[in-house]
């Protein structure tokens, strides 16, 4: 298997980002929903709260580098088979996923240097704060984060979906291309 993409397929590295990133971003999910129910005083409060901070880092950091890493190998080509209509969705879809991938574990970033302190990565290096977060930044970025949180769980459901639709009834094998086989 070739390490970057081709016309016709997905090359190991972005597919190896493709999965890191969404099942980091589908764990961050359902962690940061089951948050929301904790109170501060909750046993789990703080240990998710690190663990969710820690991962989201590492999202960002993947996030960033599959971001990049299309425009050092470009995406293959859409399928003949698809309709005008589901190009243009698929394009917005992407970019869509694109943007959250890099907008959530931003926002989550600033919120978790609102007070001036560190991100501590499970004891193994801290991500230091490199802006100021004044508190209606930090506001903003709460519902952000919050409500990016929801909206992608949503397109992450609409691109699964699709990818399957495409893969098993329309039986384009847009699936096939970013599994391994």
């Amino acid at each position: 298997m070739k390490s970057r993409n081709t016309r016709n397929g997905y090359g190991l590295i972005a597919k190896l980002l493709h999965w890191s990133v969404a099942i980091l971003i589908v764990g961050l999910i359902a962690l940061g929903w089951y948050m929301v129910d904790l109170t501060y005083f909750d046993r789990w409060y703080n240990e998710s709260l690190a663990i969710h901070k820690g991962f989201g880092m590492f999202a960002l950091a993947l996030g960033a580098l599959f971001a990049g890493w299309r425009f050092v190998s470009p995406s293959p080509e859409h399928l003949v088979e698809l309709k005008t209509w589901e190009r243009i969705a698929a394009g917005v879809m992407h970019h869509a996923l694109y943007a959250a991938m890099l907008l959530i574990p931003v926002t989550g970033y600033l919120i978790s240097t609102s007070a001036g302190k560190s991100i501590d990565i499970f004891g193994w290096f801290e991500v230091p704060p490199v802006v100021k977060v004044d508190k209606t930044l930090r506001d903003i970025a709460i519902e952000l984060h919050f409500y990016l949180g929801y909206v992608t769980g949503v397109l992450i459901c609409l691109h699964a979906g699709a990818a399957l639709k495409h893969q098993f009834i329309d039986r384009h094998g847009t699936l096939a291309r970013m599994m391994w086989g």
